[in-house]
């Protein structure tokens, strides 16, 4: 294995995985756009916006879940990556979901039924 062989291995090892990113979503936003009439730039333009945005929301979340670990979980160390996995193992969620699955209202909010609106229905008579 060559020397580019290795850094590339150990450049692989360290980088995270997160969604979206300027040279991500410009590089497909550049193949789209020149399939669509030729606007590669304009569309690599536009990828990049929307990339370095969807990676933005990504790390909000993530903030917002350390936040919530750190209150479960009082001098718990490591960074806001390490606590938003925490949170997501320990709640059952996935990455860009704060609710665990088969939830559906937000998280310290009472599960009530959805109400019958009063009245006759439209196929009562009275």
């Amino acid at each position: 294995m060559g020397v580019a062989g290795m850094l590339a291995a150990q450049l692989g090892a360290t980088v995270r995985a997160e969604p979206g990113g300027c040279l991500k979503y410009g590089a497909a936003g550049a193949v789209g756009g020149h399939v669509a009439n030729h606007h590669a730039v304009l569309g690599a333009a536009t990828g990049c916006v929307v990339g370095m945005y969807r990676r933005h929301e990504y790390r909000k979340e993530a903030r917002a879940k350390a936040k919530l670990y750190d209150q479960e979980h009082p001098g718990a160390k490591g960074s806001y990556e390490q606590k938003a996995t925490a949170y997501d193992v320990e709640h059952s969620t996935t990455p860009g979901a704060m609710q665990p699955s088969g939830t559906p209202n937000a998280p310290g909010t009472p599960n009530t039924p959805p109400t019958q609106p009063e009245g006759p229905q439209s196929g009562e008579r009275l």
